[in-house]
């Protein structure tokens, strides 16, 4: 296959897109099998009760690191590389934790698995990057839906293969999935190799850098507001239903995959953002989003599960179309830097997320359900309200500062 400069790049098929879709879906699931798995796994390995959260904590460390330091080199070196590389790396890791004996190979393969798997970071602007402006936004819908079907089916899964094939079985074929995936879009995906010939030190430093552009800070700070309390809500929702309605695993499981049904507004976000509604459809999602935010205290009350699960659904199509709509405005910035562009605004929703799901169960420890409605209203309304007041002449003037 002959070398492809960016300028260059043909359009993605539509069998490449659902391909990307799959891959980082796959990707990005990695870092959430092991979170229903905690006690299994830890009786296994020898890790005490007290030590048994170091089991997520491994990945998510692993993910941070690895969004830092590997997703800006999709600036400086060839992105189909990275992304296969970043498959097989993560099927080899998920194949040393199944095989692990003991806490230390656990943890320190989960690192690995962690940080290897943040070659989705690296494929979504690629594909991105591949598609005209007019179908952008469509694609990155389309990919971003598929990341998301990823993170909300992690778990379900796990659970489900766990109880029919044991822990070290989910890994083994998660494994498995993930080298297929990589072979697939090794096949796919053309060359696609940065003018840049950066240093990898320096394109480390340089992504800070792109905090210079005011759309970059604006959108991060809409984004880590709602995948803030994404995070926070459905690391206490579990808590909740257990609490108020006497669910059981299996049960708290069918109600997440009713989170999985948000990202079906993913594809629809990237069609409004390439007809240039991008304002209009943040103001919705960030109202939306409080509104059904305060509402769920309500659900909660009355008993209305059915009413709770339509409402998470929504919450999370929120979630998901401001994230379209985010990345497709933040990506047209600069081809040169889109790699470090997508490391710093990635890294600090994750950052930010992290925070919340620590802090959601406090919350909820301590004052119930209600406080979780009102800290969601009290976070996505001044989303709204900013956009509202981000005037036509006024965003021209961010995105040139």
């Amino acid at each position: 296959m002959s070398e492809v400069q960016p300028d260059a790049t043909p359009e993605p098929t539509a069998l490449m897109v659902w391909l990307a879709a799959i891959g980082s879906g796959v990707l990005v699931a990695t870092i959430y099998y092991a979170q229903p798995l905690i006690d299994p796994i830890s009786r296994d390995i020898g890790l005490s009760r007290q030590a048994a959260g170091l089991i997520v904590t491994a990945m998510q460390i692993g993910y941070g690191l690895g969004l830092a330091l590997i997703v800006p080199l999709a600036d400086r070196y060839e992105n189909r590389m990275m992304v296969t590389t970043s498959l097989v790396v993560t099927a080899l890791a998920l194949a040393a934790i199944g095989l692990s004996g003991n806490e230390v190979t656990f943890l320190a393969s989960a690192v690995v698995a962690g940080s290897a798997c943040v070659g989705a970071q690296v494929l979504i602007p690629m594909i991105a990057g591949m598609a005209s402006n007019a179908r952008r936004g469509r694609v990155i819908g389309t990919v971003m839906a598929g990341l998301v079907t990823g993170i909300m089916l992690a778990r379900p899964f796990s659970s489900f293969l766990a109880s029919v094939a044991g822990w070290r079985g989910v890994f083994f074929t998660a494994a498995a999935i993930t080298l297929v995936i990589g072979l697939l879009l090794r096949s796919l995906l053309p060359i696609r190799r940065p003018a840049s010939k950066e240093s990898y030190f320096k394109t480390l430093r340089s992504t800070a850098a792109t905090m210079r552009y005011g759309v970059l800070r604006r959108r991060m700070a809409y984004q880590m507001s709602l995948f803030g309390m994404f995070t926070a809500f459905w690391t206490t929702a579990p808590l909740m239903l257990a609490d108020r309605f006497g669910y059981d695993q299996q049960q708290i499981a069918l109600f997440a995959l009713a989170g999985a049904g948000g990202a079906l507004a993913a594809p629809l976000a990237g069609r409004v953002a390439d007809r240039g509604l991008s304002r209009a459809a943040t103001i919705t999602a960030g109202l939306g989003a409080a509104l059904i935010l305060a509402l769920t205290d309500y659900l909660v009350y009355s008993g209305a599960v059915v009413a709770l699960m339509i409402a998470a659904a929504l919450f999370d199509a929120c979630v998901q179309s401001n994230q379209v709509i985010s990345q497709r405005l933040i990506y047209a910035l600069s081809e040169e830097e889109r790699g470090r562009i997508n490391s710093a605004y990635i890294t600090a929703i994750f950052v930010g997320g992290s925070i919340t799901s620590a802090l959601g169960p406090v919350l909820y420890a301590h004052f119930g359900w209600p406080a979780i409605a009102v800290a969601g209203f009290v976070l996505t309304l001044p989303i709204a309200i900013a956009e509202l007041l981000n005037r036509p002449e006024q965003r021209k003037a961010v995105q040139a500062s």
